[in-house]
């Protein structure tokens, strides 16, 4: 399992990633996970060992379902993804972040590195989860910082498969623009598919250089079924 998602990932076109992501503001990823891979993640749901905490979103108003966090030792299937996709998306992270401040390189090569940047901060805590959603249940918009050290980029992975295990439940993208009403994407994912999607904000190309758009995400109603997805979170929280 773990040699085949190691070989799809070395296949990844990371400049057609970089291209869709300066574009768009997003972007999709084939599926690095197969059919086993993904009902194996969703097989950890229910061993309570594997979490450090579990968030039942209505209790905080964050929506109608359920997520939880993994505890360290993550399961290997997401330690390698975590510790793969990062590298790619430090290189665009760091162009980005020259857009829109004009510094050097803001985040290192290796996750490692990153993650003790993390730990600097006080952020120890790991944050990749899996969440499930019922017929009904859906994510409000919102973004995920943990703290004052975070990455630029996240990645959700569908986990089962629309229209036949759950119907609706598309993962919402809406871009704050400064001064103008706000913008919205409805993506869908087949299952194992990725979507890379910015944390918190994005360099968008004005007349006068780059200016910085918010970016929120969620889920919107699952009409039917259960859904579940998998996010990687690169930076720790508190």
């Amino acid at each position: 399992m773990l040699d085949r998602l190691t070989e799809r990932m070395s296949q990844l076109d990371w400049s057609c990633v970089r291209r869709s992501l300066d574009e768009q503001g997003y972007a999709k990823l084939p599926p690095l996970l197969d059919a086993a891979a993904c009902e194996h993640i969703i097989g950890t749901y229910t061993e309570e060992a594997n979490f450090r905490k579990t968030i039942a979103m209505a209790r905080y108003r964050f929506g109608i379902g359920e997520y939880k966090y993994y505890d360290t030792p993550l399961p290997p299937l997401l330690q390698q993804l975590r510790e793969k996709l990062y590298p790619g998306l430090a290189r665009i992270a760091n162009d980005w972040t020259e857009r829109l401040r004009g510094g050097a390189a803001a985040y290192p090569e290796r996750l490692a590195e990153f993650q003790e940047r993390c730990r600097e901060a006080g952020q120890t805590r790991p944050t990749p989860l899996i969440l499930k959603y019922e017929a009904g249940g859906y994510n409000c918009l919102h973004q995920d910082m943990y703290g004052d050290v975070f990455f630029p980029f996240q990645v959700v992975f569908a986990l089962n498969r629309l229209g036949e295990d759950y119907k609706g439940g598309e993962f919402l993208l809406v871009e704050q623009r400064p001064r103008a009403q706000s913008r919205g994407h409805a993506l869908t994912l087949a299952q194992g598919e990725g979507l890379i999607f910015p944390t918190n904000q994005r360099p968008v190309q004005g007349l006068r250089g780059y200016y910085r758009t918010a970016v929120r995400h969620g889920v919107s109603t699952v009409t039917e079924g259960t859904r579940y997805s998998l996010g990687i979170i690169f930076h720790d929280a508190k």
